[in-house]
């Protein structure tokens, strides 16, 4: 069963909580209220009965179904279909989860469809039902409820995503050759993030243009104005966010462009040395493979002082090579 919750209030009190649609549709018609039903994924059958019975249009309806749907704000009529994307940090794994939250606000309704686990929805309607002063304006004190919610929801997200920014700072000069994948995963979540709060200021804006027209009560505008606070202090933080990923992400470059320098140079000084002692060593031998050839007719051959000038050869050889490149530093 994908109803969650399914209630009819009046004048901000609930009044009846219908087992199923047809019960709310029929207590609705009898009571001058409004409705709220809280659908979780719900089926083709089930939300085309909601789509019928309050005059929802066929294109918010798809758009509510398929899901995967960017946040906005679309009007048909008297009807508002808002879609918001609430998320969560998860400590565990250290990762930011996306759930996606869909509202169609008409003159004496609310439907709500979740398609993440989130207990955001829930935790508005108990707090509306302890306010029947706030929640006796109607489906646009649901909506600025649930829209408060959403974005108080985004301060512990906030929270995670600056912990692991201070984690990869600290990573960083570490020499943890696993801080670039981390990097680059932060700052795709911090894109997400981005992505699900910079389209609110507009969809709040909207709202803000239909005071008058809608006659919305005051309580209520000082109610949004304090989510619309609230999300520039959100956006301002995560702007920083992805400047500091990316300033992190040009500091690891270099970082390891340096530490391959040092290495590149450690190796260089390991082959001069062992060129030095080659080249060290390769003298005496040249001298040692001429003389050892043993041919009859051979310089100094048959000389008395022929071995001991050959021997004198290899080691003032050997001694001038070493201190040639012991002056270089390559030994």
């Amino acid at each position: 069963m994908t109803i969650i919750d399914n209630a009819v209030y009046v004048d901000g009190v609930r009044t009846a909580t219908p087992q199923s649609l047809e019960q709310t549709f029929e207590t609705l018609a009898v009571h001058r209220g409004m409705a709220w039903i809280g659908l979780y994924r719900p089926t083709t059958d089930e939300m085309s009965a909601v789509a019928r019975e309050f005059g929802l249009h066929e294109l918010a309806v798809e758009d509510a179904i398929v899901a995967h749907q960017r946040p906005k704000m679309e009007r048909y009529d008297d009807i508002l279909f808002t879609v918001l994307r609430p998320a969560r940090y998860l400590d565990d794994t250290e990762t930011v989860e996306f759930g996606e939250l869909h509202i169609f606000t008409g003159p004496n309704f609310v439907v709500t469809l979740r398609h993440a686990e989130t207990a955001g929805v829930a935790r508005v309607r108990r707090r509306l039902e302890g306010r029947p002063d706030l929640l006796c304006h109607g489906p646009e004190a649901v909506l600025y409820a649930l829209l408060d919610q959403v974005v108080d929801d985004y301060a512990p997200v906030v929270a995670g995503l600056e912990n692991d920014i201070d984690e990869i700072e600290d990573q960083l000069f570490s020499g943890d050759t696993a801080v670039s994948r981390r990097i680059y995963e932060l700052a795709r979540e911090v894109i997400q993030f981005q992505r699900a709060i910079l389209p609110l200021p507009d969809m709040i804006d909207s709202l803000r243009r239909g005071f008058e027209k809608y006659k919305v009560d005051i309580e209520l505008q000082r109610y949004l104005r304090d989510v619309e606070d609230h999300v520039h202090h959100l956006i301002s933080k995560v702007n920083s966010f992805r400047d500091l990923l990316q300033n992190a992400l040009t500091l690891d470059g270099t970082l390891t462009a340096n530490r391959q320098n040092e290495a590149s140079a450690a190796q260089n000084e390991q082959v001069k040395k062992i060129s030095s002692w080659a080249a060290i060593f390769f003298a005496p031998s040249f001298v040692a493979g001429i003389y050892g050839m043993n041919f009859d007719y051979m310089p100094e051959l048959h000389w008395l002082f022929g071995y001991p000038m050959a021997i004198g050869m290899m080691f003032g050889a050997a001694l001038l090579m070493y201190a040639i490149f012991k002056k270089k530093g390559w030994l």
